[in-house]
């Protein structure tokens, strides 16, 4: 069994797209998966199943959830190891000057294109700073993240491909559930 991490982007945000998460397990449980774990009203869930086609996976439940709630929520799904390597390479939590309250993590669904990626580090983007490595973005905003120019659909648009975006500590709990999944 592998253990996974799903990534709901906009449930649950300001009584839109509404999903309970008891309804949210039912539905992970009803397509097989094992072990599954919501984190808080987020739309996070950990859960174990047989390898499979991190795709097939990611249509599976953004199927089923339409099925179930008649709206269309993306999807994004990491293995334990790509959501391990995510945490241990950012680059800006081992400097003592940012607060880890501002950091936050951009999911892409896809390694951007080399030329999309040097054109949006040619710019300045506010107060906050950001690193982009393979399928993830780091970024750092002291000014609050809804404060900050590089929102998904920014981000979708300059390197077109699917993002979302969850807070450092979300990030690492998600990474210390998934963690004590392995160890079972």
């Amino acid at each position: 069994m592998t253990t996974y991490i799903s990534i709901l982007r906009g449930i649950n945000v300001s009584g839109y797209k509404t999903i309970k998460m008891d309804a949210l397990r039912k539905i992970y449980e009803s397509l097989g998966f094992k072990t599954v774990q919501t984190y808080i009203q987020s739309g996070n869930v950990v859960f174990r199943y047989k390898l499979t086609e991190i795709e097939k996976l990611e249509k599976k439940i953004a199927q089923k959830i339409f099925e179930q709630f008649s709206f269309e929520v993306p999807v994004m799904v990491k293995t334990f190891d790509e959501l391990n390597e995510i945490v241990n390479s950012n680059p800006l939590v081992n400097d003592p000057s940012k607060d880890a309250a501002h950091l936050h993590v951009t999911f892409l669904s896809a390694k951007p294109e080399k030329s999309r990626i040097e054109k949006i580090t040619e710019e300045k983007y506010g107060t906050g700073e950001f690193a982009i490595l393979d399928k993830a973005i780091y970024l750092y905003c002291p000014d609050g993240y809804s404060n900050s120019k590089l929102s998904n659909t920014f981000l979708e648009s300059k390197l077109k491909v699917v993002a979302t975006t969850g807070n450092w500590k979300t990030t690492r709990e998600l990474l210390s559930m998934a963690e004590k999944l392995e160890a079972k």
